[in-house]
């Protein structure tokens, strides 16, 4: 299986990123099985999103679109940046001795501008299908392994607000709350637009 493909679709148009409570992002997500010009578009349009969000990753849920399928582009734990499209993610991680946490901060571009920690394997693996259809594979540790884990649970309808406790769950939300004002509801679109 071929490993870091490393270009992303150019020539997006940024859309608004979709919040947390919208059904789309509590549900497991379509399965993509049309490799065309059109997933091609939409991988294009989550990379212009994503990139004008200032996120790593961000998976078609997020722009309220319901595929499996995420686009990243994140350093791993020696700042080496990964850059792929993954769709029909299928996540492994470490069990038994291999498994280490780490217990670092984490944030969603739907649930803009709070950050709260989430222990979270230290090391990840995906595998899927690119924007052709080629079997892919992105592995490493760091951000990059919260960041796979983070989008491929968007895929399987998971926001990492329902990892979390209670008391974790309400200082997100507060913290998202006190910076609302800054990401209206077309956020990126409207902040592109004004670039």
């Amino acid at each position: 299986m071929p490993e870091e493909p490393s270009t992303l679709p150019d020539g997006g148009s940024v859309r608004p990123i979709t919040r947390w409570g919208e059904a789309v992002m509590h549900r497991k997500q379509e399965p993509v099985t049309e490799f065309d010009a059109e997933l091609r578009v939409l991988a294009a349009d989550m990379v212009a999103t994503m990139y004008a969000a200032d996120g790593v990753g961000l998976a078609a849920c997020q722009i309220g679109v319901d595929r499996a399928i995420f686009v990243f582009d994140c350093p791993d734990e020696t700042g080496t940046h990964h850059r792929g499209v993954v769709c029909n993610p299928v996540l492994f991680l470490p069990i038994g001795k291999e498994r280490r946490l780490d217990d670092d901060d984490e944030g969603c571009l739907s649930l803009p501008g709070a950050f709260v920690p989430l222990a979270r394997p230290d090391y990840a693996a995906v595998e899927g299908q690119d924007l052709d259809g080629n079997p892919v594979r992105y592995a490493g540790r760091g951000l990059l392994a919260r960041c796979l884990q983070h989008e491929t649970d968007h895929c399987d309808g998971t926001v990492f607000g329902d990892r979390l406790n209670r008391r974790a769950r309400k200082k997100l939300h507060k913290e998202h709350e006190a910076t609302a004002a800054d990401f209206p509801a077309d956020w990126p679109a409207t902040s592109a637009l004004a670039e």
